[in-house]
């Protein structure tokens, strides 16, 4: 005769309030590291918070915040720090700004997140691609990619696989109507796919993915609108979209599943932001021009020279400008307002959002050199 759970096991997950609100209302809310820290107060925590379906929900209540990264130079090398940028009220600085993971000394970069997972890439010391998730601290080489132009990740709707779109390049040019698709954990080389007319493309650029496409701005040329490259995920094909003709630095964003669009003057030092308002029949319209508070920054610092600047959505549905002069990294609110600014060396914006994850894969042991909690973690 089986026996009867023990005592233990029984006992309800928290004295006083039923299961159904300690896990599914207070646990699933938690971030990762705080979630980990919950699973060592007994085992039935433990148990709960491990099922799949509680990791998918977790995962689905986690923010997706701009990413932000910082290099440090020491005697072994460069290594990475990733950093979730938290801009909520009332936290001090030091919490705004807690890395997830530190990587090295490979003076890797960060070309791509999906999913809370990480496409690293170490081509400055020839070390190739590698994927990582940072909250479960697992990461492998893509030995697969050697040779090739990483151009996006996506998750693949219908299978429900992580692929990634490549091209061939030489010395940055992509070599025409030649991509391939390689899937994580499928055992098999990129597979290359058919492609016609599919020019002026920089693997420089990063991709956005929005309505299950990842999207490209391509080069402007003098007098001519802009142009997006639209890669759609499920046709596996190639198409153009037409974009707001406009000068200055211009980067790409998605937010609340519209595709956007920044420009940057740095002369006249504004940002202006067009977002789409009809998808599918390319209509753009003209949002925001944020004027950056020049005379404040100049009294503040002594100085008004940004290197770069990006515009990213964040969690509460509003729109932050990053603008990075020297060692400070400024955030700006759409009204032109300094809410805030830090100073770290090396720390920079990018275009990438982070939504953390526990959700196991299980791609991750296929890969070649697959670790977890080891070097090139720090």
């Amino acid at each position: 005769m089986a026996e009867g759970p023990s005592a233990a096991e029984a006992a309800p997950l928290h004295r006083g309030l039923p299961e159904e609100i300690t896990v599914w209302e207070i646990l699933v809310r938690l971030p990762p590291k705080s979630l980990l820290r919950c699973r060592a107060v007994c085992p039935a925590w433990r148990r709960a918070t491990s099922t799949r379906d509680f990791l998918l929900a977790h995962h689905a209540r986690q923010p997706s915040v701009p990413l932000l990264r910082a290099y440090h130079l020491t005697y072994k090398g460069v290594s990475l720090d990733v950093i979730p940028f938290d801009h909520r009220a009332g936290l001090a600085t030091v919490d705004q700004l807690q890395s997830v993971a530190r990587l090295g000394y490979s003076f890797f970069g960060l070309d791509a997140s999906c999913d809370g997972l990480l496409v690293l890439n170490g081509r400055y010391r020839n070390l190739g691609y590698s994927i990582c998730n940072p909250a479960t601290r697992q990461h492998a080489r893509l030995e697969e990619l050697d040779h090739f132009a990483f151009l996006g990740m996506y998750p693949h709707g219908s299978t429900g696989e992580y692929r990634l779109l490549l091209g061939k390049s030489t010395h940055g040019t992509l070599a025409p109507d030649v991509f391939y698709i390689f899937t994580l954990g499928s055992g098999q080389p990129p597979r290359r796919i058919s492609c016609s007319n599919v020019v002026d493309m920089s693997y420089e650029s990063s991709s956005i993915l929005c309505h299950g496409s990842l999207h490209w701005l391509l080069e402007q040329h003098e007098g001519a609108s802009n142009m997006i490259k639209v890669f759609n995920t499920t046709t596996e094909s190639f198409r153009q979209m037409r974009a707001p003709a406009v000068l200055g630095k211009v980067n790409l964003f998605e937010m609340d599943g519209m595709l956007g669009m920044s420009s940057c003057n740095d002369a006249a030092a504004t940002i202006d932001i067009w977002m789409t308002q009809d998808y599918e029949s390319e209509a753009w319209a003209f949002k925001y021009r944020v004027e950056l508070p020049v005379a404040e920054l100049t009294e503040q610092f002594g100085k008004f020279h940004f290197q770069e600047s990006v515009v990213v959505p964040s969690w509460d549905g509003k729109l932050l400008v990053m603008v990075k002069i020297e060692d400070w990294l400024h955030q700006v609110d759409i009204n032109g307002k300094l809410v805030a600014s830090f100073h770290r060396r090396s720390l920079g914006p990018t275009q990438l959002r982070l939504k953390q994850t526990l959700v196991p894969h299980a791609f991750f042991p296929t890969l070649e050199g697959y670790v977890v909690n080891d070097s090139p973690f720090i």
